[in-house]
């Protein structure tokens, strides 16, 4: 029985370890049974001003924690102003949102529910209500956190959904065995050739970052690199006068897709950071399709071809962002490599990824 045990274990050591190949290494893990609740959470409709709308109905597990469009869907069939980010990895992230509002994922957890377009509860205390209402969910805060009923806040729910989204950790994919694993039979030639584009003649590893030890494909900061930027242009000068007398972007001449075009800059109130979004990470990049922060790309071709030229002049464009003059091969290879950081987990059955406990 106890040689039985510790297979077992050894076991469960070794699938964690293989699903962090490639990753840094964390012990941001939360106790089960609070991952559990999170969990449920985020898989609850209740969640939101119609039932209809869930963590997951953004971020579902069988599409990359994404919802594959071009846009998220909230109430009613709202449609927001940009695409929904991955959650996978999340925990190595430094700040969330496209344009990096939420310093963590205690604070992104609640903005989709306090969004009047996503979840679209009009407060924090109507979110308390709800759980409160629920049996099963005030009985599993009292547990969890030691505190009565009319304790509970809208921290402690933010905790819960946060801890589940910790474990949503995908690394081990072929790049990953080939590149931190040593086994150079993971990649293709195609796939192989494409890593050194992806170093060297594509920069993108400058913002897309790979070192020694681990990869998260995102170096966490904020780049111009024109998607979306043509949206601006009408209002480039009255952002610019509204900035030079102190104010900012919260006014009602603007339309929300213009504030939203204006990312980080709405964050910061820098106008350096006009049309700056964050670098996305590239891991599992296959699965998550359409592609930029507004969704307007749809293949990893396009996203290639995108760069290859250039991409859209504006005054703000990061100056990382030139003319790759790449050759077709060049071109099919760069896809090849980024199709191969999809991990192991998601390759046979994208929903079967487990949380770590």
């Amino acid at each position: 029985m106890i040689i039985l045990l510790l297979i077992l274990l050894l076991t469960s050591l070794s699938i964690q370890a293989d699903q962090y190949l490639g990753l840094p290494e964390s012990d941001r893990v939360a106790q089960s049974e609070l991952i559990s609740l999170g969990k449920e959470l985020f898989f609850d409709a209740t969640l939101s001003a119609d039932s209809s709308i869930s963590c997951a109905s953004c971020h579902d597990p069988k599409k990359g924690f994404t919802d594959r469009l071009p846009k998220a869907k909230g109430i009613q069939g709202q449609q927001g102003t940009r695409n929904t980010p991955t959650l996978l990895n999340a925990l190595f992230f430094e700040r969330f949102f496209h344009d990096g509002r939420a310093s963590s994922l205690e604070e992104q957890a609640l903005g989709p529910l306090l969004n009047p377009i996503e979840h679209g509860l009009k407060n924090k205390q109507q979110l308390i209500d709800i759980i409160l209402k629920n049996p099963h969910y005030a009985q599993q805060f009292e547990k969890l956190f030691g505190i009565e009923k009319t304790q509970l806040g809208s921290d402690h729910i933010a905790r819960a959904i946060a801890s589940y989204e910790r474990t949503l950790v995908a690394g081990n994919s072929a790049f990953d065995r080939y590149y931190f694993g040593r086994d150079r039979s993971q990649l293709s030639a195609s796939a192989a050739r494409g890593l050194l584009i992806f170093r060297r003649k594509g920069n993108c590893a400058n913002c897309h970052e790979i070192s020694m030890k681990h990869a998260l494909f995102t170096d966490n900061r904020f780049y111009n690199i024109g998607i979306g930027f043509d949206k601006l242009e009408a209002v480039l000068e009255k952002i610019k006068k509204r900035h030079r007398n102190g104010q900012n972007n919260d006014d009602d001449s603007l339309t929300p897709m213009q504030r939203s075009e204006s990312g980080r800059y709405n964050v910061t109130h820098q106008l350096a950071d006009l049309g700056k979004f964050k670098t996305p990470s590239l891991r599992n990049i296959a699965l998550t399709a359409p592609y930029m922060h507004d969704g307007s790309i749809k293949t990893l071709t396009e996203v290639v071809e995108y760069y290859d030229k250039g991409s859209h002049k504006n005054p703000y464009l990061d100056s990382a962002i030139y003319p790759l003059h790449l050759t077709k091969q060049e071109k099919t290879d760069l896809v090849a490599f980024m199709q191969s950081l999809t991990s192991k987990a998601y390759q046979s059955d994208p929903g079967s990824q487990k949380p770590v406990d």
